[in-house]
């Protein structure tokens, strides 16, 4: 309780140079991805609240402390703190009020040693708690982006009768792959689609992982017979492919989705013709 009387008094007195200090101090950690993603006010605005809600956990000022603490961890995860950056700004924080305290109140060394025990084990306690809420926030982003990992793995869209799409956005791992080939396999079976169409307009990058796992895909539609071609290949993905000496000899290739439909209307016997009405 006298700690606790000790920086409920010293703290609110001294919280703009505490707020000053710790700025500084940070800053000559030179952490490029912390100033370049949160330059200027937001930097600053958001370091007053770390350490607001920093110095209301230790003083428990505020009853509502743990979920303050929880909604910041969530920010500034959201803004690409580091962990590593913040469970260090926790430790400068608590050495900056420590050394303000003592200056201000100064006492033997022997109490001095106490306190300081008493103290460190405070802020490991702080330091815990906001490493419990941070990673907790990070568990959930992680399963929020496997979903949307999954969502981006679309299922197989009829677009005609006896042809799908199946468009691709994004990068194409191994993990990925199983996905898709799930999706466009019950996919094909379920829509009895004669020909599928993968686009792959929405993938940044084609190297030979990625043409290895669509060279999969289109193997699997065919051993389930059905037709494969890959439309949207844009004129730079083109090039890596002849570069790379990938061989597509075996699939239909289209620059772009229409072209690709118009496709596969003529393989399923039909065609696209202008109406006049």
């Amino acid at each position: 309780m006298i700690m606790q009387s000790y920086l409920a008094e010293y703290i609110p007195k001294h919280k703009d140079e505490i707020l000053e200090e710790w700025i500084k101090t940070m800053k000559s950690k030179g952490d490029g991805r912390i100033f370049g993603l949160n330059e200027g006010s937001m930097f600053d605005k958001t370091s007053r609240d770390f350490v607001d809600v920093i110095l209301a956990w230790l003083t428990k000022t505020n009853h509502k402390y743990e979920k303050q603490l929880g909604e910041f961890a969530e920010k500034i995860a959201m803004l690409g703190w580091p962990l590593t950056f913040t469970t260090t700004g926790i430790q400068i924080l608590g050495d900056i009020v420590y050394k303000i305290m003592m200056d201000n109140h100064p006492i033997g060394l022997e109490r001095q040693l106490e306190f300081w025990g008493i103290f460190r084990d405070w802020m490991n306690s702080v330091q815990n708690e906001f490493v419990n809420a941070y990673t907790t926030i990070w568990e959930k982003t992680v399963s929020l982006q496997k979903i949307a990992l999954k969502e981006l793995s679309a299922p197989l869209i009829p677009v005609f009768e006896k042809i799908a799409v199946l468009p691709l956005v994004g990068t194409i791992d191994s993990e990925r792959s199983r996905q898709i080939m799930e999706n466009l396999l019950y996919g094909v079976v379920q829509n009895k689609s004669e020909v599928v169409l993968i686009d792959i307009s929405g993938v940044p990058i084609v190297d030979t992982v990625v043409a290895h796992h669509i060279l999969q895909a289109a193997d699997a539609v065919r051993l389930v017979g059905s037709k494969c071609m890959l439309v949207g290949i844009r004129p730079e993905i083109a090039q890596t492919i002849v570069d790379l000496g990938i061989d597509l000899k075996h699939i239909t290739t289209t620059s772009t989705l229409q072209r690709g439909i118009e496709q596969a209307l003529e393989m399923t016997g039909r065609k696209i013709v202008k109406w006049e009405g």
